[in-house]
């Protein structure tokens, strides 16, 4: 099955994107002046997507370890600048992950995880083609980059 999205203009820079498989609505806008922020902007929305598939990953990892989660807090951060061309773009994303783990005694086995889980996030991967994306995880574990 293949996911799809709809996006529809209701009025100035304002769309109703619908997720039909899922029966979701977001509305999305853009900041003043050209909108009014009535929603995220696609700037927002493609860092939301890093985030949710990072945290995701670390996730799915964990759990498969057998590690219990007790919370994953993610916040990404968009780079907008403008290109060689002049146009607009997001050159960068910074993205900061907290995961809660339920017990200290895992924190080592915690650690491979977070060397690999980065490999398995689809839109991060897709995206890191594109753009560069930082990711550092806030605990006391000492985490390689991954390459």
């Amino acid at each position: 099955m293949k996911p799809k999205v709809v996006a529809e203009l209701l009025r100035d820079y304002l769309f109703k994107i619908t997720f039909p498989d899922a029966n979701t609505t977001l509305l999305m806008d853009e900041q003043p002046p050209l909108g009014n922020l009535s929603g995220p902007n696609a700037s927002r929305v493609l860092s939301a997507a890093v985030a949710n598939c990072l945290s995701a990953s670390l996730a799915f990892c964990l759990r498969k370890s057998k590690i219990k989660v007790t919370r994953i807090k993610a916040e990404a951060e968009p780079t907008i600048e403008r290109n060689k061309e002049g146009y607009w773009r997001v050159t960068k994303m910074n993205v900061r992950i907290k995961p809660e783990i339920a017990d200290t005694k895992d924190q080592d086995r915690a650690t491979r995880c977070l060397e690999i889980f980065e490999k398995y996030c689809v839109v991060t991967g897709a995206v890191r083609e594109g753009i560069q994306v930082n990711v550092q995880i806030d605990t006391g574990v000492a985490v390689k980059p991954s390459a």
